[in-house]
């Protein structure tokens, strides 16, 4: 792997513009693969978990197997984010993220070629879950050293414009994904535990992640030149914060403050992209899966642009002032949108409209999201705050069907997330009001 360092490219001849092109470039992509892998077990591999583990279990028990799939991936994020931001930091962000994508490129094809339960009993489950435990870890470091190797090379003016497409790619990632899927069980119909779908169907995506994955690493190889910004802060003979300075110097209030904002839109994230596909609609509308597929394609279409137009729009009037201004409107608008979807039947057109004004509201703040936490911390200690502010502050959120079941001890179930809405938000105003504007901040 040292010898990556090394690799022959052609980044010394490039301008500062074309730097800046292939880091975003780079950055936009490796939130794409990064999602699409994320997307790869809840899309493609769910309706064949049974494949992974014995047949003869309770719903409880196949409930807590299924769970474990992905909470683990959720666990090693943030593992990630510092194993990886700490690379970044004092290897360089271009390392961290050949490291990191060719790390969760090999093991998304490790995914690829598990065996299954008939061949090797339980191992075969456990496997499953040990690999998307590292892959989370390598899916943590993914934006760990690409993101803020982007925002680095990006001009100021344009920051908030860079950092709104970088996070576009989430969308983006969605869609492809779902019309994959839709493309294998169409050719590879699921009928059976017999069936060609259940036992090499699905991991023909996987191949495509891992494929994906390996060509973005010989990207970075070849193409992406280190962040200037990083190799002038770090050059030789330079004072360089320790890590430490994340937990007790000045950069531990950033970190505390990044962590109340994000823990507070992504309480409301988990809403759109968990609640509302697997029971908004599906349980509680009750729309056909034709329907329920169209109205979230569309929802993530739209959302592709407005994530651009909010970073913009955070550009323009200040990143703090765009939180203060759309945590209360999430609150309100979003939570009387939740409302209206879960407490009056609405034809098709007009649920599939809500759906959308909800999602790009709600998750507004994601286009302004990763330039504000770069700008937040200093160069030294930049990729590991960003990293953890951005991924340790998932854990809590992770956890809300948690909170609608104990609120719904005390109201309508299908209140709870009206609630949640109303808390996430204005915690992500809070979190936002305790720290500075950002918008100048020079690197």
């Amino acid at each position: 792997m040292i010898g990556l360092a090394t690799l022959p490219h052609d980044t010394a001849t490039l301008s500062r513009r074309e730097k800046s092109r292939t880091a975003i470039r780079g950055a936009f992509f490796s939130e794409f693969i990064d999602m699409f892998d994320i997307y790869l077990p809840t899309v493609v591999l769910s309706p064949v978990l049974f494949f992974f583990r014995p047949a003869a279990i309770t719903p409880g028990t196949a409930a807590i197997l299924t769970s474990l799939v992905f909470i683990t991936t959720l666990l090693g994020r943030p593992i990630g984010a510092f194993i990886f931001g700490v690379v970044a930091d004092n290897v360089g962000r271009r390392m961290a993220s050949i490291y990191s994508v060719s790390g969760f490129g090999f093991i998304t094809f490790l995914i690829a070629i598990l065996p299954g339960f008939d061949s090797i009993g339980i191992a075969s489950y456990w496997l499953l879950v040990l690999l998307r435990f590292l892959d989370g870890i390598c899916l943590g470091g993914g934006y760990t050293g690409a993101m803020p190797l982007a925002i680095e090379y990006a001009e100021k003016p344009r920051r908030g414009f860079v950092g709104g497409l970088i996070l576009a790619a989430f969308p983006l990632a969605y869609v492809v994904i779902n019309l994959i899927a839709m493309l294998m069980f169409a050719l590879f119909p699921l009928h059976g535990a017999q069936s060609p779908y259940v036992h090499w169907g699905w991991r023909i995506p996987f191949v495509i992640g891992a494929v994906l994955a390996g060509l973005l690493a010989l990207y970075y190889a070849y193409k992406v030149p280190e962040s200037e910004v990083w190799a002038s802060e770090t050059a030789e003979g330079k004072q360089k914060l320790p890590l430490r300075d994340l937990i007790t110097g000045r950069s531990a209030w950033g970190l505390l403050q990044v962590l109340v904002m994000m823990t507070g839109f992504w309480l409301t994230q988990n809403i759109i992209t968990i609640f509302i596909p697997t029971t908004l609609l599906l349980h509680i509308l009750h729309l056909p899966k034709y329907e329920l597929t169209s109205t979230l394609l569309i929802s993530y279409l739209v959302l592709f642009f407005s994530y651009i137009a909010s970073g913009m729009i955070g550009q323009a009037i200040g990143r703090r002032r765009f939180f203060l201004i759309v945590g209360p409107l999430i609150a309100i608008f979003g939570g009387g949108i939740m409302y209206a979807l879960v407490s009056i039947r609405l034809g098709l057109p007009l649920v599939v409209l809500l759906v959308c004004l909800m999602s790009v509201l709600v998750t507004s703040p994601w286009g302004v999201i990763v330039t504000y936490i770069n700008e937040r911390f200093v160069t030294d200690v930049r990729a590991t705050g960003f990293g953890l502010g951005f991924s340790l502050s998932v854990v809590i959120p992770s956890f809300y069907a948690f909170y609608m079941n104990w609120l719904g001890i005390i109201m309508p179930f299908t209140l709870t997330p009206v609630v949640l809405l109303v808390i996430g938000g204005l915690l992500g105003a809070l979190g936002a009001f305790i720290g500075p504007e950002t918008r100048n901040v020079d690197f």
